[in-house]
């Protein structure tokens, strides 16, 4: 009787390895050779799921952020306002080696997508929902009381989300090992400055 193959459990194995890789080599020496090895498959039969490093890369980048997403609902639910900001940056930031592996994954994405429009697009869309949900949070954290900033929350938005992903680079380019960052102090200073008030 032929082996049934999960296609969905292929995939996230390939981007498992995928991150292994990248960790070790760097996102030039993450060869399809080097993926397909690292993972225990025959070079050849990763074509069926990832045609190029592209699309494998294409397919982590979205893997990581709906992983990310999955663990933002879990810390977040039951919160509001400023305690679920908080929560939903916490998870962002890579606090910890899966994270910074993350980060790892996300750079490379972002440099192809400088000129690709297909993965800009992906990115732009990722975003928007990120910034949608701080907005969220900041709007109840304003009708709480908790946040007195004279600044907009669109602003506030847009900076905390640029905070977020300019500690993906300092944590990628971060000796091997080395996951404490001071993020999440700078966390809460930025958290503070939003109750400062005018």
């Amino acid at each position: 009787m032929p082996k049934i193959v999960d296609h969905d459990e292929r995939r996230l194995e390939l981007v498992d390895a995928t991150w292994r890789i990248i960790a070790r080599l760097g996102i030039e020496g993450a060869t399809m050779r080097e993926i397909a090895t690292e993972a225990g498959f025959a070079n050849g039969a990763l074509k069926p799921y990832f045609p190029t490093k592209d699309t494998l890369l294409t397919f982590a980048f979205g893997h990581v952020f709906n992983r990310t997403n999955e663990r933002i609902a879990e810390v977040t639910a039951g919160k509001t306002g400023l305690a679920a900001l908080r929560a939903f940056a916490l998870e962002v930031l890579p606090l910890d080696e899966e994270r910074v592996h993350e980060a790892r994954i996300v750079i490379p994405f972002w440099q192809k997508a400088i000129t690709d429009a297909e993965k800009a697009a992906i990115h732009r869309d990722s975003m928007e929902q990120w910034h949608g949900a701080i907005l969220e949070h900041l709007t109840q954290a304003r009708k709480n009381g908790d946040v007195s900033s004279a600044v907009g929350d669109g602003a506030i938005a847009g900076s905390l989300l640029n905070m977020l992903l300019g500690a993906q680079i300092a944590a990628a380019l971060a000796p091997q090992g080395q996951v404490d960052h001071g993020l999440s102090d700078q966390l809460e200073g930025f958290l503070a400055l939003l109750q400062a008030g005018p």
